[in-house]
């Protein structure tokens, strides 16, 4: 990681922590503010992947897997910034998919990652089974959103952690011996 990617790491851990003390001391009007962060999260990352499609790598092999995913992230967005009317109980099981999935998707990682032989599995790992803890209280408390606020609070203050932690790890170096 090169220093530019720590400081990034770093502001961005700082960034998420400051949004989730925002949305933990104001819990009833930051249900909406959470939809709209999500959606804007997923648009983004759409709009940058087609970007990335339609300059480079449209020309590469498996190119159009760009294409499909920032279709889909775009999808995505537009669902999410449309559950504004929807009952919250929907919405909270949307949440609670998302944190599943993405749970699911870092704990087979680490694990791929183990058999592949590195010690580096552990951090991804333990996001993984903090991701579907958080997708099974949110289950629990279904019917309470503001308890639910707080648990989406947690998870970026959590992620925050994460990312200092991603930026302050030791990693190794190659040098180029000529």
């Amino acid at each position: 990681m090169t220093q530019f990617q720590r400081v990034k790491s770093i502001l961005y851990g700082i960034l998420l922590i400051s949004i989730a003390i925002l949305i933990m001391s104001f819990p009833a009007e930051s249900y909406t503010f959470i939809l709209a962060l999500i959606g804007t999260g997923f648009f983004l990352s759409g709009v940058s992947t087609l970007v990335y499609y339609f300059t480079m790598s449209r020309f590469m092999v498996g190119g159009k897997r760009s294409l499909y995913t920032g279709a889909i992230m775009i999808d995505f967005a537009l669902l999410t910034l449309s559950f504004n009317d929807v009952p919250r109980v929907y919405v909270l099981l949307y949440f609670a998919v998302l944190h599943a999935f993405t749970g699911l998707i870092e704990i087979l990682r680490a694990n791929e990652t183990r058999r592949n032989g590195s010690k580096h599995f552990k951090l991804k790992l333990s996001h993984g089974i903090m991701d579907v803890m958080l997708a099974l209280i949110c289950i629990i408390f279904i019917k309470d959103t503001i308890i639910a606020v707080f648990i989406y609070g947690f998870g970026l203050v959590y992620s925050g952690i994460m990312h200092f932690i991603s930026a302050f790890r030791r990693t190794t170096m190659l040098q180029y011996i000529p």
